[in-house]
């Protein structure tokens, strides 16, 4: 058969349609947040590529969209605001993030009477200057699906992906999606799975492989605001904080191999979830909405008094076992690459997935602007990988039989102190200095990050180890202030300040490796049983551990 070739503009950007067959640049599977995102950073870096976003949900998406994700931390935040542009979008549609808040006492058989202010809090006092943000992905969403057709980029929504051929031999591959109207080919140099865990690329590479981590979630969207400080009249509680700013925060109510977070979404919705460790809490106390809010009755009633009043405005349940996922490989030489869920998750904790999503995007961009350029990816495909995977494996220990010790607020003051300080003065620095694309660079830096790793690694084991305990102890009311503890303020405020270069980057990564040595050993010793003297520490880790000896 004869098909007749004719340039066809779409958008702006120029694409062969070979009757129901089209030649492009970049085919991306998922139109979520990785995909959206990966769109816009590509156009930036090949302005002249021809680029096409397949999206199996119909656009525009709800407000208070029922995905994980809302939360972000600085690497993601930045990522948004400055690589992507969203900076006015970000301040002007979504809400500040007033960091990450821990609740512990509230747990167990804890008197269901017991207030907020009488349990140990971990969290900021005044927001820090590096912004994060709680995302209403729905409202997100929908603004980048309207920024890609302003920039030239094809968006078709409500097209499921049946089928693709990868070309092994250096051609292109062919894509297949069944849209509302027609069946459509691609003949695409790039393929990227932005999708689920469930993309179709990841699934016909046979791409899955297990993660260590084991845990499932159940989470659902209220809708009504929830204002933990609202509940609250007790003065001094009320006045060791930014007045009216708690509720901001991603608020964790923590427990023995589990936390429940509460976080706000700009729409006046809230989220609500629960994670466990599934050695601990079994799955099926999660089957249901009704079962959820019975499972939270029953381990934090402080943390089910608060959400009860709301759970008449339910939006949407779901839950999900086994979430942590891994693959086997994320980039290939071949153009192709996962992203986003289709790629690797680890734990929401400490909301890492936009992190990640900036890190692979940042990364698979370098990728295609190299080839398209008409260079050679052979040796840059697996050395971006390996710089992606020992993100990945550092982070992963962050988690790893990490879950019993959640209770336990004096564990919990040790090794958030810590796992702020290796965020801010290692991941954050390799980001924020542009150098995570930049294999060369990162070898350069070897030796500050094998000793942070090293180092990261020893500490976590030992939080590990005193986790085993699961020691709780009755709330007293006590604060960890993180601004009191000058180092993080200093580390936090420098991701707003400092200069990025690769050079003084370099420098500042030695000392968040220092920081990170002279700490080490007086935490472990805070950490031993009945230890409650702190007068061997040197004056160089009182700043960073004075903080946590004030609350003990």
């Amino acid at each position: 058969m004869t098909v007749s070739v004719s340039d066809k503009v779409t958008g702006g950007a120029k694409t062969q349609d070979r009757g129901s067959v089209r030649q492009v640049d970049v085919t991306i599977i998922g139109g979520g947040l990785a995909g959206l995102t990966l769109a816009i950073q590509v156009r930036q870096a090949c302005p002249d590529a021809s680029i096409v976003v397949l999206e199996r949900q119909p656009h525009p998406v709800p407000v208070s969209a029922h995905k994980i994700g809302e939360s972000t931390v600085e690497i993601g935040a930045h990522y948004l605001a400055k690589t992507i542009g969203l900076d006015q979008h970000l301040k002007q549609q979504h809400l500040k993030k007033f960091g990450l808040r821990l609740f512990f006492g509230g747990h167990g058989q804890a008197d269901p009477a017991r207030r907020l202010h009488q349990l140990d809090e971990i969290g900021a006092s005044y927001p820090l200057p590096a912004l994060s943000y709680q995302l209403d992905r729905g409202i997100l969403e929908n603004h980048m699906g309207r920024l890609l057709g302003e920039r030239g980029i094809e968006f078709l929504d409500a097209h499921v992906v049946r089928q693709i051929q990868l070309d092994e031999n250096g051609g292109r591959h062919r894509v297949t999606a069944h849209g509302p109207e027609r069946e459509r080919q691609f003949l695409t140099r790039w393929v990227i799975d932005a999708g689920s865990r469930g993309g179709p690329l990841r699934r016909k590479l046979t791409l899955a492989q297990p993660s260590p981590l084991k845990n499932h979630a159940a989470w659902f969207r209220l809708e009504d605001r929830i204002d933990v400080e609202s509940l609250e009249s007790e003065r001094e509680w009320l006045s060791r904080c930014q007045p009216g700013k708690r509720w901001l925060s991603t608020n964790h109510f923590m427990g023995p191999g589990y936390w429940i977070w509460i976080i706000p979404l700009a729409s006046g919705h809230t989220s609500v979830g629960v994670v466990a460790d599934s050695s601990m809490h079994k799955y099926e106390n999660f089957a249901t909405y009704e079962s959820t809010l019975a499972w939270i009755a029953a381990n934090n009633p402080v943390a089910s008094n608060i959400v009860q009043p709301a759970s008449r405005g339910l939006m949407d349940f779901t839950r999900l076992r086994n979430f942590s996922h891994d693959a086997k490989q994320l980039f290939s030489a071949n153009r192709w690459a996962l992203t986003g869920e289709a790629g690797v998750f680890l734990d929401p904790f400490y909301s890492p997935g936009s992190d990640f999503i900036a890190i692979s995007n940042t990364q698979i961009t370098k990728l295609v602007a190299t080839d398209l350029q008409g260079q050679p990816i052979k040796r840059l495909a697996p050395g971006l990988e390996a710089v992606y995977r020992s993100f990945y494996r550092n982070s992963l220990l962050l988690y790893e039989d990490q879950y019993p010790g959640f209770g336990d607020f004096r564990l919990q003051s040790a090794k958030t102190t810590w796992d702020y300080i290796y965020y801010w003065g290692i991941l954050c620095q390799l980001f924020f200095s542009d150098l995570v694309d930049d294999p060369g660079a990162i070898a350069r830096t070897s030796g500050s990050l094998l000793r942070a790793q090293s180092l990261n690694r020893s500490q976590q084991q030992v939080f590990a180890r005193v986790a085993a305990g699961q020691d709780s102890q009755e709330p007293t009311g006590r604060f960890l202030d993180q601004c009191s503890i000058p180092s993080l303020v200093e580390l936090n405020q420098a991701l707003t300040t400092a200069d990025n270069s690769p050079e003084q980057a370099m420098h500042r990564l030695s000392l968040g490796a220092d920081l990170l040595e002279r700490v080490a050993v007086p935490m472990q010793e805070m950490l031993k049983p009945g230890c409650s003297s702190h007068s061997g520490w040197g004056s160089e880790v009182v700043d960073c551990l004075g903080a946590l000896a004030a609350v003990r």
